[in-house]
């Protein structure tokens, strides 16, 4: 292992630094430095030998320029037992420099905040940080390359036992995440220059993901699968959602915990549901949380037995007691009160995810993996907005069946197509989830709510699609409702409605589709 007698250090981001060096001065190894981390190290007391000493150029160019020298870069990619490399150094005099501790201008904070100029984007574009830490990291078999704050303690401590020096294996890891880091550093700035040249979609897709943990298997036990959070989200969605009690997380649990948050995201009021791998088994509203979690589980009972429960409100006490009784994979909601941790404290295995820390939804693109490439969509996010929908039959809807409707256009938005629900104001009642024909959707969803002895005479349904033939609508009819919502668009769209009127239903079209594959 080599000694460290030279470390350069030059961060932006400067939590912990001052301790840093101040473990490395103790071992003996000389401090290099710039600017803004140079003052901060002398202020605590350190002896700090200037980077422009070094070089013997000033920093220039507002800054920008400071470390883009041979005899830094010189000092970095040199071959300690390269003969050449060696003559070279003399003769140069060019001084090794063994460890490098850089982070890097924080571009996508910058990029992230509201209204921000073009200028002030490009002027935190880290130019000499960036080749630094990759100048080390290629030469890592005799540089030690530190960009997280977090392997300072790591570092020092290895140095402490081993005389000073950072073994092979340290440097090689530290390498890895080296190159990660620029990596993602200029993917976040292409993404974002791609990004102010308008388009939803750029023209190159730079994907900068971190694992936050290792899940114990993926959909199944012969799987592997891990958690990984964008840096770029600024915490918000539920990778970032704080655990608060259970087992640790399952794949299937946060695929159906995602599912169960944003379909509580549609709605104002109290809201519960009820997920199934990832379809609604039950979701209602309320007056306050614990009745809409009474109304969504008795929607059917039976699949509510190892769901996955979403709230949209803080879980309260009342709540907690209604739900006691039920087993139950995951909970998810903005916050618990103390008492229903209390309550639930008794079942360890709950898991309790608290999104109340979380900045809010990271609606991001959409990414699915296809053999060679993968497909990318921006997110449903289109809201329901009834005021806008097109009555196509002769009959109107009532004011009751307008705000049923509403409720079951937001519900089976959610559910796998094609999708049918039926719905009351407030109160899903039967679904048909994931048929191959529509049809097959709507007695799936009459013939499961007839089986939890639920009535449907006067319940409306949500389409997520338009009806390909009249056969849907007839059969819907036959089951009791008699109002729909629907898109609309199919060359046979006269004839479902000559139907619909035939049958005294009422109608809306919405004009846009909620696929869900």
């Amino acid at each position: 292992m080599r000694k460290v007698s030279r470390a350069l250090i030059s961060v932006s981001d400067k939590t912990g630094v001052a301790d840093f060096a101040a473990g490395l001065a103790a071992l003996g190894v000389e401090i290099l430095s710039t600017g803004g981390t140079a003052k901060l190290l002398r202020e605590n007391g350190l002896k700090v030998r200037d980077v422009s000493e070094l070089t013997g150029f000033p920093e220039m160019l507002d800054g920008r320029v400071k470390t883009l020298h041979p005899k830094v870069h010189g000092g970095l990619l040199a071959v300690r037992s390269n003969p050449q490399h060696q003559q070279q150094v003399a003769e140069h005099g060019i001084e090794y420099i063994d460890l490098v501790a850089v982070n890097l201008y924080p571009f996508e904070k910058t990029a992230a905040k509201p209204g921000v100029q073009f200028e002030e984007l490009i002027e935190n574009i880290d130019i000499g940080g960036p080749s630094m830490i990759r100048s080390a990291a290629k030469n890592h078999h005799d540089v030690a390359v530190v960009v997280d704050a977090g392997d300072y303690a790591v570092v020092l401590e290895e140095m402490r036992k081993s005389g000073g020096c950072v073994s092979a294996e340290t440097r090689t890891r530290l390498a890895r995440k080296a190159f990660a880091t620029t990596a993602a550093y200029d993917g976040a700035i292409s993404t974002t220059l791609q990004k102010l040249a308008g388009g939803a979609l750029p023209e190159a897709l730079h994907l900068n993901y971190r694992k936050a943990m290792d899940l114990r298997y993926g959909e199944n036990p012969h799987q592997k699968a891990a958690l990984y959070f964008n840096p770029a989200a600024g915490g918000r969605g539920l990778a970032h959602a704080r655990q608060l009690q259970g087992k640790e997380l399952s794949y299937n649990n946060l695929v159906d915990l995602e599912a169960a948050w944003r379909l509580t995201q549609e709605f104002d009021e109290p809201t519960t549901a009820i997920i199934k791998h990832t379809n609604p088994c039950g979701i209602a509203s309320g007056s306050t949380l614990a009745e809409s979690f009474t109304r969504a589980l008795a929607v059917d009972p039976v699949s509510a037995f190892g769901s996955v429960i979403a709230f949209n409100r803080k879980m309260d006490g009342a709540t907690a007691e209604a739900m006691a009784k039920l087993f139950v994979e995951a909970v998810i909601a903005p916050g618990f009160e103390p008492a229903a941790l209390e309550r639930l404290a008794a079942k360890k295995n709950l898991r309790l995810m608290d999104m109340s820390a979380t900045a809010g939804d990271d609606y991001g693109l959409q990414l699915k993996a296809v053999g060679g490439g993968v497909l990318v969509q921006t997110p449903d996010t289109l809201g329901t907005k009834p005021d806008e929908w097109k009555c196509v039959t002769e009959r109107q809807p009532t004011e009751e069946e307008k705000r049923a409707l509403a409720f079951a256009w937001r519900v089976v938005k959610h559910v796998k197509s094609n999708a049918i629900v039926y719905a009351r104001e407030g109160v899903l009642v039967g679904v048909g989830a994931g048929q191959m024909s529509r049809v097959d959707s709507v007695k799936l969803g009459a013939t499961k709510a007839r089986e939890l002895k639920h009535s449907l005479e006067g319940t409306v349904i949500g389409s997520d699609a338009f009806f390909p033939f009249p056969d849907g609508v007839e059969e819907a009819a036959k089951a009791g409702a008699t109002a729909v919502v629907q898109p609309g668009g199919s060359v046979r769209d006269q004839e479902v409605i000559a139907a619909a009127n035939k049958l005294g239903l009422a109608m809306m079209f919405t004009g846009a589709r909620h696929f869900r594959h």
